[in-house]
């Protein structure tokens, strides 16, 4: 066996030199032992996928609650309006689906940004002269989630800050925090029907400050912003010149009593991207068809973020083009009487929830405006055998099986949210439950007092 010397120049951590035996085999020559770093499984989990942290799926997995077998479960906290069967979709909406399927044009790969007949069908739904829209201005993405996640990618780098509402949807935390952006919660004020703390919220800016987020119609809250309140928002980020991400996938979805107003619709000169999709105004959310509309009046944003959108597209092929086939005719062919029955029921089972629990003592509910949520106080000193909200949800299940979102899932303790999406005589039976429950657990002023002292 022969020997070989290599000497490498190696400076700081690297070895000054390797000892390398080499076999003679025939014609060949064969490499025998290395010295150095010893082979061996290293497979870790990434940075980001260690920072990714759903707050939602974290407090509700670690509910370890039994409902009570006596009683047929009732769940009051998914935001998916298709789980009991009673909010179905359009038949124009299906027919549109079942003609492209059937028609086999659309079963290949589609640009990354979507269609440019789907995308020009978008800007054409939602264009209006206060905020003009043409398809460039649009990019189609998996459902409303995908938007909300290029549109912070796009306009946040990690070290940099975004601003979030308290209470709101756990994803904006979720996506920022596995990017390295760091959130910064500002507040909605339940009395004053969750409109937000505009004082606070321009506290929080500084140099870093990347995006402020509007959350309008509003999960989990159920509120729906007025004109202008809107326009004082826009003037906080007119100040402190710092772009809206608007998360409208609850767009339009409001009661007849209020009106909603796209936020671009106001805006003279904030940059604005507005995410939507067809999750829940018409009633899919498994279709994962969202949108990003691009509202830049006064050129802002530039080429920059519009091409920033268009790189991170390409990451994936963009979404179902079988949807996207369809969407032509479902945002055309939709018929208005669709919209205003879903949007009946909604406001119907507001209403009965709201008014049942308004009357139990040791609540206070918020009454909604649209949406599909209703947020509702906890009165913890009432209730002093439980510590917070999770715990006074948890004991509701076990004891009514009745299942609500602990409102500490957004950020916001001692407050539990109610899906209003269930067929009307589940809301009625778990609002008799909650009373029953609340019933047996509340405790006056001098009850509770004399609680904690035996504590």
């Amino acid at each position: 066996m022969d020997s070989y010397l290599i000497q490498v120049n190696g400076h700081g951590d690297h070895a000054p030199m390797l000892d390398v035996h080499l076999k003679s085999t025939g014609n060949t020559i064969s490499p025998g032992k290395v010295k150095g770093r010893k082979p061996r499984w290293a497979v870790r989990a990434s940075e980001m996928s260690k920072k990714t942290f759903n707050p939602v799926r974290a407090i509700v997995d670690s509910m370890k609650v039994e409902p009570n077998p006596k009683k047929a479960m009732i769940s009051l906290s998914l935001g998916d309006p298709t789980v009991f069967g009673n909010l179905p979709t359009n038949d124009e909406v299906t027919r549109a689906v079942k003609e492209v399927l059937d028609s086999g044009q659309y079963n290949g790969y589609a640009p990354s940004v979507g269609y440019q007949s789907c995308r020009e069908a978008v800007a054409a739904y939602y264009n209006c002269p206060e905020a003009p829209l043409k398809a460039q201005d649009v990019i189609l993405t998996s459902g409303c989630s995908q938007a909300i996640e290029l549109a912070l990618a796009v306009l946040a780098n990690p070290g940099q800050n975004i601003l979030v509402p308290r209470p709101g949807f756990s994803l904006y935390k979720t996506l920022a925090l596995s990017m390295g952006i760091e959130v910064k919660l500002y507040n909605l004020l339940p009395e004053k029907a969750w409109e937000i703390d505009l004082e606070h919220l321009e506290s929080l800016v500084d140099e870093k400050t990347a995006c402020l987020i509007v959350n309008n119609p509003s999960n989990p809250c159920g509120s729906v912003f007025s004109k202008s309140h809107l326009q004082e928002i826009l003037a906080v980020a007119s100040r402190q010149c710092v772009p809206i991400l608007a998360d409208e996938i609850y767009g339009d979805m409001v009661f007849a009593d209020c009106k909603y107003e796209p936020i671009a619709t106001l805006s003279t000169n904030v940059p604005i991207l507005s995410c939507g999709g067809l999750a829940k105004r018409w009633l899919v959310p498994g279709w994962r068809m969202g949108w990003i509309l691009i509202h830049d009046r006064r050129d802002i944003f530039g080429n920059e973020i519009k091409d920033g959108l268009v790189r991170l597209s390409q990451r994936i092929l963009g979404p179902c083009t079988i949807v996207q086939g369809a969407l032509e005719r479902i945002l055309h062919r939709t018929p208005p009487e669709f919209y205003h029955n879903t949007l009946s029921i909604l406001k119907s089972n507001a209403d009965l929830c709201y008014a049942a629990l308004s009357a139990i003592p040791g609540l206070q509910p918020v009454r909604p405006a649209g949406a599909m949520y209703l947020m509702v106080e906890i009165e913890m000193e009432h209730f002093p055998e439980f510590e917070n909200d999770v715990e006074f949800t948890e004991r509701l299940i076990s004891e009514q099986s009745v299942l609500c979102l602990p409102a500490t899932c957004f950020e916001y303790p001692n407050f539990f949210r109610v899906v209003i999406t269930v067929p009307e005589e589940m809301i009625l039976e778990a609002c008799s439950r909650i009373q029953e429950f609340c019933e047996m657990h509340y405790q006056g002023a001098e009850g509770a007092q004399d609680l904690e002292c035996d504590k």
